[in-house]
């Protein structure tokens, strides 16, 4: 599981993470939630390395990696797999490159078999003989699943997921949650999810981190979310639905 603890992170004179505590159970989706600049995204970089804290924890399966050093932490992130918000294709690269990027450039396997198992993924992905097409050739909900598909390359124990139905229509954005719901069943994987959208929060979450002010301001089911009398609560939900 992830455990992170009391963490603290500033730029400049600005606190943006004051004191986070939240536990992210494995093979369970969390989502995060909270208005922008609420501090989201700091937090999903400092749990897969890419910011380190001022003052805290983050424990992967154990491992305190805000103590490790580079080394260390590549080891720790071949765990992961990250599904950016704008899918971060390559255009020049065709799809089938874009999924295997991961393993040409840290391992030594031959292309011939990084090309069969990016078919695979995008198999996974509902996504089946289009490996040879460019991602300008692709809609928006197409680029999101390639890009899902290569989080999926190297088998992660975690995936996230920063905003993965933005700029999507309802029906597509349905479709992207159904695929998160599937494939944190099938392979046993664990998601953290950062959104706006609270249909995504109903439909794959298991468990609902709310963010606001550099904190932890509830964590809970969607059912208890969406219950809460809480003023805080109700006013971010009103503006998002």
């Amino acid at each position: 599981m992830i455990e992170i603890k009391n963490l603290k992170k500033r730029f400049g004179s600005n606190q943006v993470l004051k004191g986070v505590n939240l536990n992210i159970e494995k093979g369970k989706t969390t989502v995060i939630i909270g208005a922008s600049g609420c501090g989201k995204s700091v937090l999903l970089k400092h749990i897969i390395g890419l910011l380190h804290p001022d003052e805290g924890e983050v424990l992967i399966d154990g491992e305190d990696i805000t103590r490790m050093d580079e080394k260390e932490l590549y080891r720790v992130r071949n765990k992961f797999g990250f599904l950016f918000q704008g899918a971060a294709l390559f255009d020049s690269m065709t799809v089938a490159e874009n999924v295997g990027l991961g393993m040409s450039e840290n391992t030594t396997m031959p292309q011939e078999e990084i090309h069969k198992i990016a078919k695979e993924k995008l198999a996974l992905v509902d996504l089946e003989g289009i490996e040879n097409l460019k991602p300008s050739e692709l809609s928006g909900g197409m680029k999101k699943r390639v890009g899902l598909a290569r989080a999926l390359i190297t088998d992660p124990d975690y995936i996230f997921y920063d905003e993965p139905t933005t700029g999507l229509d309802p029906i597509m954005s349905d479709s992207i949650d159904g695929l998160i719901k599937e494939l944190t069943d099938k392979l046993n994987a664990t998601s953290v999810v950062v959104t706006h959208d609270m249909y995504s929060v109903k439909n794959v979450a298991n468990q609902v981190a709310m963010m606001h002010e550099g904190k932890i301001y509830f964590v809970g089911t969607p059912a208890e979310l969406l219950s809460s009398n809480d003023k805080i609560i109700k006013e971010f939900i009103q503006r998002t639905e």
